[in-house]
């Protein structure tokens, strides 16, 4: 492990000492409050979070002063904890602790997933296929493979804990378990194949969705045995910009109690990659595959880019499912009047083209937009996440006066 040395130590050590100071917050604890009233379909207004992630460069990068290669990564996810809490003024919570997650590593039908870049450090990328032909290449699907760095995992706590010694705990965390069968399909095979797949070798096809079910359920079972799991239930990620806040799942109470098993913690599905088949092949070849994943969470957070309203019909029967993607291409009224008195979140996500292209902000349109968006979901428990923004022009102004715009329209158009 690479060591940090006392110049890049004490930047590090200035910048928890500010990470605590806001999460100690007045403002921090509010934002809380307000999380745990909104998971619990109590809240009074929609939760807002701008996804930092995919323009981060632009806000993170100039701020940067370490040399070492390990603690700038230190560094960045620091400034990644509470730059929105500090620039954007969004409901992104500041955690109370350095999260660090058990180093895992899962390959679903034992094929490792090949990435080609377009440069490096770019986001520009293709996958290259190892399936190219499902009857002719079927022999190449295997079990999958599960490991779990232990070593290092607590070595990299060890080190984080005497880095923050005094300031911040560096506290073992977990995310929602994340799981996405089609994704998987294409990152081996591409879309296209994966759609001529289900007409030439239907039988294939379910046998491959099967060993992927296999597969996922394998790598819970693993979790539980090598008592991995972690609760889900504070500020660890949901997956989509949404948090795990809730108190339908065990806490740390009860995991001094007994191991946790996947029934106590979130789990996130999506599956963008079927937007191009019908209801009638998504509910034969892929719905009966996630419904038995899906059976093995507590609580369920579904969707992501893909219009969910054309699969309601399959989606809706997840008896666990907590909050569903509403996509810019989804007919938001026709989902607001399915999910209005439904203990489902409406997760609704902008249009990223109001902030992510052009100089200045369309403030009429993004108006009209959110308040399109804010009159579907009458009834309804609202949340909105803005993900897909890929540059904000280096100016935090205008992505802070976008929230100030959603904040004024949900203080105009909500109850």
């Amino acid at each position: 492990m690479q060591t940090i040395t006392q110049h890049d130590r004490a930047i590090l050590r200035d910048l928890a000492s500010l990470q605590r100071e806001y999460a100690e917050s007045q403002r921090n604890k509010d934002l809380i409050a307000k999380w745990k009233l909104h998971n619990a379909f109590r809240g009074e207004q929609p939760m807002v979070h701008l996804e930092l992630g995919t323009f981060e460069r632009e806000v993170i990068d100039d701020r940067l002063r370490c040399k070492g290669q390990r603690a700038r990564e230190i560094e960045r996810d620091l400034y990644r904890n509470f730059a929105n809490f500090e620039l954007f003024e969004d409901d992104k919570v500041v955690p109370a602790a350095y999260h660090v997650h058990h180093r895992t590593a899962f390959t679903p039908l034992g094929i490792a997933d090949r990435v080609t870049f377009a440069e490096e450090g770019g986001l520009g990328h293709r996958f290259e296929e190892t399936i190219h032909d499902l009857e002719a290449d079927f022999h190449k699907i295997k079990p999958a493979e599960y490991a779990c760095d232990r070593e290092g995992t607590h070595a990299e706590l060890d080190m984080l804990g005497d880095l923050f010694d005094g300031i911040l705990p560096a506290k073992l965390v977990m995310n929602s378990l994340y799981t996405s069968p089609t994704q998987k399909i294409v990152h081996i095979m591409g879309m296209q194949n994966m759609f001529l797949s289900m007409y030439d070798y239907p039988a294939l096809f379910h046998r491959m969705m099967q060993s992927l079910v296999d597969d996922f359920i394998g790598y819970f079972r693993f979790l539980e045995r090598e008592n991995l799991l972690l609760p889900t239930v504070d500020c660890e990620g949901l997956g989509q910009g949404s948090l795990c806040y809730t108190d339908e799942l065990p806490g740390e109470a009860v995991m001094k109690q007994r191991p946790l098993t996947s029934r106590d913690v979130w789990g996130y599905m999506d599956s963008q990659e079927t937007v191009g088949i019908s209801p009638e092949m998504f509910g034969e070849f892929i719905f009966p595959y996630y419904a038995e994943i899906a059976k093995q969470f507590g609580l369920l957070s579904y969707g992501c880019c893909e219009p969910v309203d054309c699969f309601w019909e399959y989606i809706s029967k997840f008896d666990n499912l907590r909050k569903v993607s509403i996509c810019p291409w989804c007919d938001e009224e026709w989902m607001g009047e399915r999910l209005a008195g439904r203990k489902t979140m409406f997760h609704r996500k902008p249009s990223p083209n109001f902030l992510g292209v052009g100089a200045a902000l369309d403030e009429d349109g993004l108006r009209g937009h959110i308040r399109k968006s804010l009159l579907a979901a009458k009834g309804c428990t609202m949340e909105i996440t803005q993900r897909d923004v890929y540059t904000i022009n280096h100016d935090i102004g205008k992505a802070r006066r976008f929230i100030a715009i959603i904040r004024d329209e949900i203080d105009k158009n909500w109850k």
